[in-house]
């Protein structure tokens, strides 16, 4: 079968033939019809995710769109390795697969899950967030924040913060769900006063952290200065997309009853990031939830990968 192969760590996946695997006891084999391609593809293809494998040579992709035998419509995540989403069959756990609404396409669904999921899962699974709450999304100009926002919005939020860089993008969020945007800029005194006015007042309740650096730094240090008489503001840290690590002064966590937490592959049983899904996947329509895609096939691969991100996700149909 065709399949986008990494044959050498570190190296970009070719497009070749990869053998047709065999279910295992308590598998199904899909034949797949869209696979995105996301930063959590692209790091565990170069070795740098926490949750890379070594194993070579492997199929890349975390998930995708499929058909179980029956014709019946799923999304999957994580197949067995050395198997990925970016082939045309894969093999997978039953209890890794999502039924798909009649009404959800294809290419939208793969391409929404991931990012999309980063939102569900941190606000319900992480945070336990309630309607009526204040949510600041720190970097909700990429993919995932702008989801990030109108996920926030659906789910009840009284009132949805987005923080970003590029001015057209941060300005567009309004239309999304952005109740305020404050644009990073350089990170110096005219953010940190943003962020003073935001926490101050009514208050954040919830922070989702795709950014990490240098505004996570600021973002956590007004949270804390701001709420010592509050409830608990609750940091979900998603993404590093700034930087891998951060300076926090100390005084900012014995001062305040801020909660620090994470969430990802790993910080959530597979059990409740399939519940995530599931319930991500029966919004999208009902939301309305947009998302800018770009499709192509899948022996596209290698000119694909190399390209630049930009701002509609690449969607490789397979079948």
């Amino acid at each position: 079968m065709k399949a986008a192969i990494v044959v050498e760590a570190g190296k970009p996946p070719i497009y070749g033939d990869f053998a047709v695997p065999t279910p295992g006891p308590g598998e199904v084999l899909l034949a797949v019809s869209t696979a995105a391609l996301s930063n959590v593809v692209k790091s565990r293809a170069a070795g740098t995710h926490y949750s890379s494998s070594d194993q070579l040579p492997f199929v890349v992709g975390v998930d995708g769109v499929g058909r179980r035998a029956d014709g019946s419509r799923v999304y999957f995540v994580l197949p067995r390795p050395p198997n990925g989403s970016m082939a045309e069959k894969t093999v997978v756990e039953p209890a890794r697969c999502v039924p798909l609404p009649a009404d959800l396409d294809d290419v939208t669904a793969a391409a929404i899950a991931i990012p999309g999921m980063s939102a569900w899962a941190a606000l319900i699974e992480r945070a336990k967030f309630t309607a009526g709450e204040t949510v600041l999304v720190n970097g909700a100009t990429g993919t995932a924040g702008r989801l990030a926002v109108q996920i926030a919005k659906y789910l009840g939020a009284r009132r949805v913060v987005a923080t970003g860089r590029n001015p057209d993008a941060l300005g567009a969020l309004s239309a999304l769900g952005a109740d305020a945007t404050i644009p990073l800029g350089d990170g110096g005194a005219s953010f940190e006063d943003a962020l003073k006015r935001e926490f101050g007042g009514a208050g954040i309740d919830v922070v989702l952290d795709y950014l990490w650096g240098p505004s996570a730094e600021r973002v956590i240090v007004a949270g804390a200065r701001a709420g010592k008489d509050a409830a608990p503001i609750r940091f979900v840290h998603i993404g590093a997309v700034s930087a891998p690590t951060i300076t926090l002064p100390s005084a900012a966590l014995r001062s305040s009853a801020i909660a620090l937490m994470g969430s990802g592959i790993g910080s959530l049983p597979m059990d409740r990031l399939v519940q995530s899904i599931h319930d991500l996947m029966h919004a999208v329509v009902p939301g309305g939830f947009k998302i800018a895609t770009q499709t192509v096939p899948l022996s596209d691969i290698e000119r694909v990968w190399g390209t630049a991100d930009t701002a509609a996700r690449p969607v490789f149909r397979i079948g």
